[in-house]
């Protein structure tokens, strides 16, 4: 009698396992081909803070339901914080976008004398699974000499398919517009 519970056991335990869903990881990524425009000097680029809202500085994506609902995916995750992966992506897009650029991200700091210091205050980062995904963000850029630049850019990506992977694409195309907001401040600062 005890061998059958235990095999009893042991069949409810691995039917339990194999019922369960297995996490999907999921990052965030630089979009378009790497520009390698020569510039007649280097631009030290220090990205020193990112905020993120709250609702979505977890692991599990948040995704909006309508207008006064959201649901958190406990399968789907991010592989590592958004507050870690936005500021790599912007750093690789500015890379990109800026001939001579040297981006650090905050705290591995560039030499303080001739850097662009870039802030960014993610105000909303809306995921629509098959609808769209949205960004709001405040940036600045104080260049090394000058005034600071200020802005705010606000992208709603179409999502091109049902799944997350579509939804990720849209979100690193939606980072990507600020990035290219950014990049632009620092170019006109140049000037």
């Amino acid at each position: 009698m005890r061998a059958f519970i235990l095999m009893c056991s042991a069949v409810l335990s691995m039917a339990g396992c194999a019922g369960s869903p297995k996490s999907k990881f999921y990052t965030l990524s630089a979009v378009g081909p790497v520009q390698s425009a020569p510039a007649a000097s280097a631009v030290p680029i220090a990205i020193e803070s990112v905020t993120v809202p709250e609702l979505v500085d977890r692991p599990q994506m948040v995704v909006r339901v309508d207008a006064t609902r959201v649901e958190i995916d406990e399968f789907s995750r991010w592989a590592e914080p958004l507050k870690s992966q936005i500021p790599a992506v912007i750093a690789e897009d500015l890379t990109r976008l800026v001939p001579g650029a040297r981006v650090s991200v905050y705290p591995q700091r560039a030499d303080d004398g001739a850097v662009y210091r870039v802030s960014v205050d993610v105000q909303r980062f809306e995921s629509a699974p098959g609808t769209m995904a949205g960004i709001a963000v405040l940036w600045s850029v104080r260049p090394p000499k000058g005034t600071a630049v200020s802005g705010r850019t606000v992208v709603h990506e179409p999502v091109a398919g049902g799944g997350y992977d579509a939804l990720v694409d849209a979100h690193n195309r939606a980072i990507g517009a600020v990035s290219a907001d950014i990049a632009r401040s620092i170019q006109q600062a140049q000037h």
